[in-house]
């Protein structure tokens, strides 16, 4: 079969002329001629707050009260009481869990992490075999809630 008298060189000229118009738009369109877009590489600023760790305050001995009709409850050394400044401990640097209600079903109200230091204001609280004592940020009154005492150590008050 001769398919010579089929194809026309004026044909196929306009066939590859058509074609590189075509491409040449293409190009056009997809931005090959435009400038690369070259983002400005560099740091912005942020704004940092840092909030100081509790520095650690040497023990103090209390001066023993000589009014005997003073009642004021007293806190035994080493013990978790309300008024004492506990720390956490033993979470192998995790944190622990700091719940809106004594208890594991209590929503978690925020990760109070490993060494930090509460005082106690309420409890003890016995629930779901832990017992529980609300604790409270000494420089953030929103950081409240409550906490398992086996993760708890008696610090001494700052």
């Amino acid at each position: 079969m001769d398919l010579k008298p089929l194809i026309n060189r004026w044909t196929v000229f306009g066939a590859i002329l058509i074609a590189g118009i075509l491409l040449i738009i293409t190009l056009v369109v997809i931005g090959w001629t435009s400038p690369r877009f070259s983002p400005d590489v560099g740091f912005a600023p942020a704004d940092l707050t840092m909030i100081p760790a509790p520095t650690h305050t040497p023990n103090a001995t209390p001066a023993p009260t000589l009014d005997p009709n003073l009642v004021t409850p007293t806190l035994v050394p080493g013990a978790i009481g309300v008024g004492a400044y506990v720390q956490i401990s033993g979470t192998d640097g995790e944190g622990l869990r700091i719940r809106s209600v004594p208890g594991l079903t209590g929503d978690t109200v925020f990760f109070g992490g490993e060494s930090e230091v509460f005082l106690v204001r309420d409890g003890p609280q016995t629930a779901d075999g832990y017992t529980w004592w609300y604790l409270v940020a000494p420089y953030d009154e929103t950081r409240a809630g409550w906490a398992a005492a086996d993760f708890l150590a008696v610090v001494p008050s700052p």
